[in-house]
């Protein structure tokens, strides 16, 4: 079998996307026209061309972005990645979600994305932390701790943290560690922060099944995209009682019907740079993990997984959103014609903004909490959010996307509302 992710469709456009899962919310809700008008379109986009120095004496030219879409509940708050399919579209779309993410999440924040076209493994560390400073130095005009807060996103690191911090803090003069999250421990990065999303993922899954009156344990499970966030789900996910199936990364996947070793997976991925070839686990594809036969689906690599197109041959009946758009609004539609229940993306995967709060206001303070505190205040913000969402969308009759919405919808344009409009 092929070991390929999807493609998603060329005419899946996220932007479109994320501004009609809005608009239909908006519509549901009674959102003021003129609120509507304000908050279907980001604040402010910046594009960025730069050079960068490679090894062999040449320079190169790369094209990043940084984008804020609503800054009415505070800073602006949002991850940086690193790949070749970055767009402007899609990092608008992402900067819109981060918004909902926080406001659902009680966060004091606004939503920011920001991207640069590139294949990170393809670069030398010496490369890529010229890339990043340059990058860095480009949107400085835009970032800081009171204004937006960059973060990890797909295939940025901790290290890619640090260099940001270090760019801003060497133009500023003086150390300023709250400019990012996500960063290094050593240098004011949180305790928990590199278990957040996953964890994050575990508390939806299990207040999920508590209301939907199932059990974790007997509960299958396929994760589609076993990078940080999916592989520290599915840990934690099978300490709970569930049982994992099916995973998946960008080489492939291997799927096993009485239940994976999660942690022999992880070991057998660290070796080898994939999970294909894990010993006593059927080959498939990426696209085969999103179809076998389990009881929880959780996409947690790219947007517009499940599309129109295989929507019909998905066979999970509870999904959770690890992942930033995994689900186009088209089987979104289908999927809950079926009557599948689908958690969001911005209540699954809240968990790596909360805790870059966490690290944010820690690095203010400078006052730094243990783990187990972290921890504590994650699980009760992420449970919080879900029954925030459940509640609203059983109350109006909707499904939890829409009920999450109405939930964002409402806080951010109190806000707005409360703050004007200028002058």
């Amino acid at each position: 079998m092929t070991a390929t992710l999807p493609v998603a469709s060329a005419v899946e456009n996220p932007w479109r996307n994320a501004q009609r899962q809005f608009d239909e919310a908006a519509a549901l809700v009674g959102l003021d026209p003129g609120l509507r008008a304000v908050l279907r379109e980001v604040k402010r986009q910046l594009i960025v061309n730069f050079p960068v120095k490679m090894d062999d004496g040449s320079v190169r030219m790369f094209e990043g972005y940084r984008v804020q879409h609503n800054v009415a509940r505070g800073p602006a708050k949002g991850g940086i990645r690193y790949h070749l399919g970055v767009t402007l579209d899609e990092v608008k779309a992402l900067a819109m979600w981060m918004t909902w993410k926080c406001a659902i999440a009680g966060l004091p924040f606004g939503g920011a994305k920001g991207g640069v076209i590139v294949d990170p493994k393809r670069l030398s560390l010496g490369e890529l932390e010229r890339l990043t400073r340059r990058y860095a130095t480009e949107i400085s005009i835009v970032i800081g701790p009171e204004r937006d807060i960059p973060a990890p996103d797909v295939n940025t690191t901790p290290a890619v943290m640090a260099w940001i911090m270090d760019t801003v803090s060497m133009e500023a003069g003086f150390s300023v560690p709250a400019v990012v999250t996500g960063k290094p421990i050593s240098v004011g990065g949180s305790q928990g922060r590199s278990t957040a999303t996953g964890r994050g993922v575990m508390f939806v899954a299990l207040e999920a099944c508590r209301r939907l009156g199932r059990s974790p344990q007997g509960s299958t499970v396929s994760v589609q995209g076993f990078g940080n966030a999916g592989a520290v789900a599915a840990q934690l996910m099978a300490e709970q009682g569930f049982t994992i199936c099916a995973v998946s990364d960008s080489t492939g996947g291997i799927y096993k019907p009485d239940g994976l070793d999660v942690a022999a997976v992880v070991a057998h991925k660290q070796r080898t740079g994939s999970v294909v070839g894990f010993a006593g686990a059927q080959e498939v594809s990426g696209a085969e993990v999103l179809e076998v036969p389990v009881d929880v689906l959780v996409p947690a690599a790219l947007e517009n997984q499940i599309t129109a197109e295989n929507a019909s041959r998905i066979k999970a009946s509870l999904i959770l959103e690890a992942a930033n758009g995994p689900v186009t609004p088209d089987a979104d539609s289908m999927l809950l014609a079926r009557g599948v229940t689908v958690v969001p993306d911005v209540v699954a995967n809240a968990g790596g903004v909360t805790v870059s709060y966490f690290e944010w206001v820690q690095d203010l303070q400078s006052f730094f909490w243990d783990e187990a505190q972290i921890n504590s205040q994650l699980e009760k913000i992420m449970t919080r959010a879900f029954n925030d969402t459940w509640d609203m969308a059983h109350e109006h009759g909707v499904s939890l996307r829409n009920g999450a919405y109405f939930v964002a919808i409402d806080r951010v344009a109190e806000a707005t509302l409360a703050r004007g409009i200028y002058p």
